[in-house]
């Protein structure tokens, strides 16, 4: 199946039922004493059985064999992969920023290509995320993943990935999105050269955030969420799957392909979605509203108001506020800021942040527009300006992130960052300051007269 004949449901943490067999799904009840077609029942639960209705997640699965048919694991190698709790290092408060990871010289799949830079809390807790980006030359081969310490959204910023899961095939490429739950068996095949961000969320699982006195519409609507239809695989030879558990990889042989789920019905389930579809809300009179204007997808903390994470974006969007500093403004923190860009040019930063790049901005640091950037947008002619070719996005959670050792010793930090606002002039009149001089003056015509 290639990835213009893959087929979607639409709509998020929707009800869904699907089947790749006509008549594999059992009508009126979940297990039957035999499934149809001689598959096997299985349910797979991404909340505890008795989470409320509005925010329980469970798949009913019927596949060909149960997920349990596999040897023991064996702990492998991690590679630059971390987990929470972060603390290989001290963490500095300074604001840092990244080039892009560079593609491997050698065959990298996304597993091996996976790279930590941060993260924060731990997931035996299930509070915090980690925080990784990816470069993969070379499709996973005979090779699958499931991560047990949290759901991954996973944000490309170069090439296309083609994301076989348990549950059915996920085609996404750079200006999309993919949400692959916790626990979910995925395949990820490339069509070259990939690399992008992955925000590994340890916490409650996201979820569109309320609309407020926005009203019913906005941001992002849930029918544009894309969810796949079944699609198993039916093969048989010397598979492995990779799991990662409390933070470490394990490996277990299996004789079979785990994908081959032939039917399912449910709401826990992996989707895409196309960041171009998203709905800005923004200023039509004046000031920079909040950046949480922008949030796509959140994950709520037990404090009301503070999100585990946010997921938002800065997508080309009209710009029209009048007498007002446009870009963001200088701003300290509660929240802890990660950044990444997919494409274009970032409107707070003239150079610098480059596509595959990353910043973070902890809490109490102060950031904002680099001196370029502020004296451009200080003296402007305050037009409608379209924001275009352009997106960036911020993964905002309410822990410190944490640098790993790689984060803070690779030649891709920029050390340099800091001096991008050593530029900012001193603009300030002092009214008091010239009555001081004058009196200064008088002072040392008298001492000279004596």
């Amino acid at each position: 199946m290639s990835a213009t004949e893959l087929l979607y449901q639409s709509g998020f943490g929707n009800e869904f039922a699907t089947e790749a067999v006509p008549g594999a799904l059992p009508q009126g009840q979940n297990a039957p004493q035999k499934s149809a077609l001689g598959l096997y029942t299985e349910q797979l639960s991404g909340t505890a059985f008795t989470a409320p209705r509005s925010t329980n997640r469970r798949t009913w699965t019927y596949r060909i064999r149960p997920s349990v048919t596999h040897k023991p694991f064996s702990e492998v190698g991690s590679g630059q992969l971390r987990s929470g709790p972060f603390t290989e290092l001290p963490t500095p408060p300074n604001q840092m920023r990244w080039n892009p990871v560079p593609m491997p010289a050698k065959s990298t799949d996304f597993v091996q290509g996976l790279v930590t830079l941060g993260g924060s809390g731990d997931p035996s807790l299930q509070i915090g995320v980690g925080l990784h980006v990816y470069a993969a030359n070379a499709s996973m081969k005979d090779r699958y993943f499931y991560n047990a310490d949290g759901e991954m959204l996973i944000v490309p910023q170069q090439g296309n990935l083609r994301i076989a899961t348990e549950l059915g095939i996920l085609g996404v490429g750079p200006g999309e999105i993919a949400i692959i739950p916790r626990g979910i068996k995925i395949r990820v095949d490339l069509d070259g050269p990939s690399r992008g961000y992955i925000c590994e969320n340890y916490g409650l699982p996201f979820r569109l955030p309320d609309l407020g006195p926005i009203g019913a519409n906005g941001l992002a609507n849930p029918r544009d969420f894309l969810t796949p239809v079944a699609a198993y695989e039916n093969r048989e030879g010397d598979f492995r799957i990779l799991g990662k558990f409390l933070g470490r990889l394990w490996e277990a042989e299996i004789d079979h392909s785990p994908l081959d789920v032939v039917a399912w019905h449910g709401n826990y389930a992996p989707s895409k979605y196309d960041l171009a579809r998203y709905n800005c809300i923004n200023s039509v009179s004046f000031d920079h509203p909040d950046p949480s204007i922008y949030t796509v997808l959140t994950s709520p903390s037990l404090l009301p108001g503070t999100a585990n994470v946010d997921f938002a974006i800065f997508p080309p969007r009209w710009l029209v506020a009048e007498h007002t500093f446009r870009p963001p403004w200088f701003h300290r923190n509660m929240m802890n800021e990660f950044m990444g860009l997919v494409f274009g040019e970032y409107d707070a930063k003239a150079e610098g942040f480059l596509p595959g790049g990353a910043s973070l901005h902890n809490c109490m640091s102060g950031h904002g527009p680099d001196a370029e950037t502020f004296e451009r947008a200080s003296s402007a002619e305050l037009k409608p300006v379209k924001l275009d070719n352009t997106l960036a996005f911020m993964f905002e959670t309410g822990l410190p992130v944490r640098p790993t050792k790689f984060a803070l010793e690779t030649k891709i930090l920029q050390h340099e960052y800091f001096e991008c606002w050593q530029g900012l002039r001193k603009h300030f009149k002092d009214p008091n300051q010239s009555t001081v001089n004058k009196q200064s003056t008088k002072i040392a015509k008298k001492d000279q007269k004596k």
